[in-house]
């Protein structure tokens, strides 16, 4: 029976030498574990699988999520006292800015930086002005700029609208109305369409050199009619529509001005006022402002402003001269007009 027993004690020390239980199961395969356990239990882990294994559905990888697209811009988006603090500075602070001085350079700095700083991509395209008479005043020759912003990733190749605003004054005018207003309007709208959708990409453009330097059309508009002079033939007709703004601090209706019989900017305009709530007068054909340049070499574009006032191209174009409300007004139809259709 000792012997026996002696047998029976050396058995089970084999057994569990060699990792058996006494049961007789066989030994796990190679690479298999001893023991599992939870994180946290003091267990062993389990073993990460392997490169050939397939991923556990939880472990598969991460979709992309595409962001949403943005909110469409509305009137409602509009921030008038952006215009209201545009006209002060340039008007009350910088002051006359003829296209070629110093105090022009200033304000079209100024206006960049502040483009730039919605995140707009800006351009300054040269203007070379000659010297001639402004006004009553001789102006000298020079270089003025366009301040031309546009939106990441635009294509000029591609359908868009143009909103452009002279920045340049007679010599003698801080010019409140002509036309820190329409500047003012111009910042207002692209502050409220830097981040929200238009119904095509836009274009916001403070012309050089808008104020005459003699008595015919060849003596006016240099900035904007450099501007389509560089256009391809692409982007002429991708360029679906062009809006001016000048002059449009004054009054309590909006002036809608014309290219002419049948103007279909013109018609656009007096609609998303409609939309807006804006009060309108259709004028007839207008000449003096930017949007004439592209009318002019056929391209599709009306004005909003032109409201008589006392201090126009004079000293007294001072700030107080503009009305807040007025600027709101115009910058709710231009928000109405860069809209998608609902």
């Amino acid at each position: 029976m000792v012997a026996a027993r002696g047998s029976a004690a050396a058995v089970l020390a084999a057994l569990l030498l060699t990792g058996c239980s006494p049961s007789g199961d066989a030994a796990d395969p190679p690479g298999a574990t001893a023991a599992t356990s939870e994180p946290g239990t003091g267990g062993a882990a389990p073993p990460k699988s392997s490169a050939s294994e397939p991923a556990a559905a939880s472990e598969a990888p991460e979709q992309p999520v595409s962001p949403a697209p943005p909110d469409p811009v509305s009137a409602a988006d509009l921030d008038p006292d952006t215009a209201v603090r545009a006209v002060g500075h340039l008007a009350g602070q910088i002051g006359a800015r003829e296209a070629t001085g110093p105090a022009y350079a200033r304000a079209a700095g100024w206006v960049a930086r502040k483009l730039r700083g919605l995140g707009y991509d800006v351009e300054r395209q040269r203007v070379d002005v000659p010297a001639g008479t402004s006004w009553g005043v001789d102006v000298p020759a020079g270089r003025s700029v366009n301040v031309v912003a546009a939106p990441p990733g635009f294509d000029p190749a591609q359908p868009h609208l143009v909103v452009g605003a002279h920045l340049d004054t007679v010599p003698q005018a801080p010019g409140a109305e002509d036309n820190a207003s329409g500047v003012g309007v111009l910042l207002a709208a692209a502050e409220a369409a830097a981040d929200r959708r238009t119904r095509l990409p836009v274009l916001f453009v403070a012309f050089g050199a808008e104020e005459p330097r003699g008595p015919t059309d060849d003596d006016h508009h240099y900035g904007s009619r450099q501007y389509v002079a560089q256009l391809t033939p692409q982007e002429r007709r991708a360029m679906r529509a062009m809006v001016s703004l000048d002059r449009v601090g004054v009054g309590a209706r909006v002036p809608v001005g014309s290219a002419g019989a049948s103007d279909p900017v013109q018609r656009s305009l007096l609609a998303a006022a409609r939309r807006a709530g804006v009060p309108t007068v259709a004028d007839g054909e207008q000449r003096s402002s930017d949007h004439w340049s592209f009318v002019r070499d056929g391209l599709p574009a009306a004005r909003l402003g032109s409201t008589p006032y006392a201090g126009y191209h004079s000293a007294g174009d001072v700030p107080g001269v503009v009305s807040p409300a007025q600027l709101e007004r115009v910058g709710r139809l231009v928000l109405a007009w860069l809209a998608p259709p609902r």
